[in-house]
């Protein structure tokens, strides 16, 4: 029977249908096994998967099923980020519901993934949008804010005018709503905030727990928190009594400060350009500024805009008046929103000098150019030096003078010591209808109160019309909004904001661990057994925001006595991207490949082993018709090897094994100790499938005489190895093979992984080389324990390296034991 595209259909629905009806993977807590949690970020559901998705589950399904192979009881759960805006998008393009749309994608989706046969435990699934889970969301709200966590305040959003609505920073394009083109401007609204910001300290120290993190990502988090030691320094307004504070960690430079340059947002621009004589010049630019993009300021690809404010501060340390102007690139969320500029020292400072001809001072001399003036500058220099025009301080080293100026300057009362965080509180509130429900209510005679927790879900009203104008569907449903207040039984209002979709995925892997349980965030047991996550998996994409969220619930939750552990996730692994023609697939580009015509053609098996043998797991994929052809090829050939060439035999005999069987035997035990450790320790898929092939060409060349029961044995038990090691990777065909193999299990997933055996392992003979004046010129096969006399007797006897030795005296023996031996003549 061929392995062809309806053979293939027919065995890989066979056993999806038979993992579902034995609920094969489904897993409970057991005291007598081990415990291992394998996770991947879970995804939107879009309805259709991509080569993404198929890559980063397809590492994760190995990994379990090796898991469960070894004899650990497996956490394996797959659920659905549910909630957010591109569902609203969906309803408004389509004219239908968000349920609707959300629901019949996680359908679709659901069916896709077990059409790729991965090993989830399908009762924990879980989507965020169903009430069930949502209500605990706003439990966890209700505890924040009970501990002083959850708060509101006024904070700038986009705004459309047009439509009335927020709009998220991808949707500004180029100042304009994506959706009506109108302008797009800054608003406050009073919105909510998590307080994890008092998390500083153990988000930053708890880092080096994470020994099997990436350091890229532990760079990324440390980064983001963002502690920083320095000095608040104080610029008096010249002629007023306004002072305008900047965090630096660079005091050592105070003296080179030409200039202040304030945030478009600070708290004290509109008092300073009130009156000013380019007052309407200042204000155009910053209308301007409100319509960037925040990663175009930080990045610059704004430019380095900057307008004068027409007023002077004080610089504290040499009394210099020194100009105020108001710049894109500095923003309100970093240090005090304030910065001193020392364009001589500073690369972004000495841009925007350069551009707006504001003036220059060397403080800090450069030892390898000692005639270095601002003149003849390319750029600053940013390097340690000596200290120059900074009075006392002069000949002081730079990084001396950092503690020393700080010092001095805490003395004299124009600056403190302190230290600096670049983590702010997490913004939370969208004015949005597919969201969690803040579960806050607006009384005018008791304030804002929280939704007592036996009123919990407040539920999201069902057919509400989303038109994406007019703000929140949300404001414009009475049903909703009018409510008695739970103190006095007065009429009240609902708060219509709903959470960010971040608030639902930082907690969902404790959910995992018992998704049903009504009564608890989750249960303490089921958590104190599974958590934490023996391995996550996801893009670096979520190096930052999620991973960050998801450490301070734990540590959140670990307070309120839920949980004991510190962090979340034990291991982490991020996949790279899959590539298709050298760039990241796209739909905009128009270079996606759909997994369902690779699995319509080559089943499955062949796709995973295809994204497996690509490349390692963190490295980029280019993708490859040809390398799911050659998948589906290797599994060919496995195939035909069980069919043609597996034969049953009796008991075999206990007779030691000898040449070509004793080498095949050795062969096995080596692809398996060599498996295991590829998948064990750094997950090198490729390389351990690689092994597989090499041992299936070792296979191919073995013969088997007729009536040969030993040798038959041998090459069974060579087939069994290569099918169970190959099973968590192409599982779907290789539990038919197992079965075709008389396998008395009702799965291979039940059938232990293969041992091998060091003894089996051992050679009785090497191959070594011979090379004549580094030439080589013959192969020898010798005992691994000859010693280097019989190794130069053997190879001076040989007739071929006699013709190259020519009777000439051999001046040198060179014996690399087991690998080679070189004649100098």
């Amino acid at each position: 029977m061929p392995y062809n595209t309806e053979e293939i259909k027919k065995i890989e629905a066979k056993w999806q249908e038979v993992w579902q009806e034995r609920g094969t993977f489904k897993v409970d807590m057991d005291a007598d096994k081990e415990k291992y949690y394998v996770l991947e970020m879970f995804p939107y559901p879009s309805g259709k998967i991509h080569m993404g998705h198929v890559r980063n589950y397809t590492i994760a399904d190995v990994i379990a099923r090796f898991k469960m192979a070894q004899g650990f009881s497996v956490l394996h759960p797959m659920g659905y980020d549910a909630f957010g805006q591109p569902a609203e998008n969906a309803a408004i393009k389509h004219d239908t519901d968000p349920a609707k749309w959300t629901y019949a994608c996680i359908d679709q989706m659901r069916t896709e993934l077990k059409r790729m046969g991965f090993s989830y435990d399908w009762d924990r699934e879980l989507a965020t949008c169903d009430k069930e889970y949502y209500r605990w969301n706003q439990w966890i709200f209700l505890k924040m804010a009970e501990c002083g966590l959850a708060y509101k305040k006024a904070s700038p959003v986009n705004w459309c005018p047009s439509c009335e609505t927020t709009l998220a920073n991808e949707e500004v394009i180029q100042g304009e709503c994506w959706r009506c083109k109108s302008e797009v401007t800054q608003k406050d609204l009073e919105q909510w905030y998590l307080k994890i910001t008092q998390y500083n300290e153990k988000l930053l120290e708890d880092l080096k727990q994470l020994e099997y993190w990436p350091a890229r990502v532990i760079a990324m988090q440390e980064n983001w928190i963002g502690k920083s030691y320095g000095v608040n320094i104080h610029f008096k307004l010249k002629g007023e009594g306004d002072v305008i504070t900047v965090f630096t960690t660079r005091p050592d430079t105070i003296f080179g400060a030409t200039y202040v340059v304030l945030a478009p947002e600070h708290p004290l621009v509109e008092g300073l350009i009130k009156g000013a004589e380019n007052e309407r010049e200042i204000r155009k630019f910053i209308d301007e500024v409100a319509k960037e993009t925040r990663s175009a300021r930080v990045t610059g690809e704004a430019g380095k805009g900057g307008v004068f404010t027409g007023r002077t501060a004080v610089n504290p340390v040499n009394g210099e008046a020194i100009p105020i102007w108001i710049a894109d690139y500095v923003l309100m969320e970093y240090g005090t929103g304030a910065i001193m500029s020392v364009p001589t020292h500073d690369q972004r400072d000495f841009l925007f000098a350069k551009e707006h001809g504001l003036p220059m001072r060397i403080v800090i001399s450069d030892p390898q150019n000692p005639e270095m003036t601002v003149k003849n500058m390319a750029c600053a220099y940013e390097e340690e030096g000596a200290l120059v025009n900074s009075a006392q301080f002069d000949g002081v080293n730079s990084d001396e003078a950092i503690e020393a100026i700080g010092k001095w300057m805490e003395q004299e009362g124009t600056g403190e010591m302190t230290v600096h965080w670049r983590l702010r509180d997490w913004l939370i509130s969208r004015q949005r209808y597919w969201g969690t429900p803040i579960p806050f209510i607006y009384c005018d005679a008791c304030g804002t109160v929280p939704v007592p927790e036996g009123q919990l879900p407040v539920e999201l009203p069902e057919n509400i019309k989303i038109t994406g104008e007019g703000g929140s569907p949300l404001d414009h449903c009475a049903e909703f909004i009018h409510v008695a207040c739970p103190k006095c039984g007065a009429q009240a209002r609902r708060e219509t904001d709903t959470m960010a979709t971040f608030f639902d995925s930082s907690w969902y892997y404790l959910r995992y661990c018992s998704p049903k349980d009504g009564g608890n965030v989750f249960d303490k047991a089921e958590a104190a057994y599974w958590m934490t996550v023996d391995q996550y998996i996801g893009g670096i994409e979520h190096a930052i925001l999620h991973l960050l969220y998801s450490r301070f619930f734990t540590k959140f939750f670990k307070d309120l006595g839920l949980v004991d552990f510190d962090e979340p996730f034990h291991r982490l692994l991020t996949q790279g991207m899959v590539l298709k023609d050298g760039e990241v697939m796209s739909k905009s580009k128009g270079n996606t490949v759909d997994p369902d015509s690779i699995i319509a053609k080559y089943g499955a098996d062949s796709l995973r082993l295809c994204i497996l043998f690509a490349a390692p797991p963190e490295d980029q994929l280019e993708w490859s018709n040809g390398a799911v052809e050659g998948a589906w090829k290797f599994l060919n050939r496995i195939w035909n090897l069980v069919e043609k060439r597996y034969k049953a035999v009796a008991q075999g005999s206990d007779a030691p094994l000898g040449g070509q069987d004793k080498d095949l035997e050795r062969d096995r035990n080596a692809t398996i100790k060599k498996v295991t450790e590829d998948i064990a320790e750094g997950y090198k898929f490729n390389t351990a499938i690689s092994s597989m092939m090499i041992l299936m060409n070792k296979v191919d060349k073995y013969k088997v005489e007729e009536g040969s029961d030993q040798a038959q044995g041998v090459l069974n038990r060579t087939v069994g190895s290569i099918v169970l090691l190959l099973s968590p990777f192409a599982p779907h065909i290789c539990e038919e093979l197992w079965q075709k193999m008389g396998g008395q299990e009702a799965s291979v997933v039940e059938v232990p992984w293969p041992q091998y055996s060091e003894e089996a392992l051992k050679q009785d003979t090497v191959q070594i080389i011979a090379q004549v004046n580094g030439k080589l010129r013959g192969k020898f096969d010798i005992g691994v324990e000859s010693s280097e006399e019989e190794v130069k007797e053997l190879v001076l006897a040989d007739k071929k390296i006699q013709e190259f030795v020519q009777n000439k005296p051999v001046k040198k023996f060179i014996y690399v034991p087991r690998r080679l031996v070189n004649l100098v003549v």
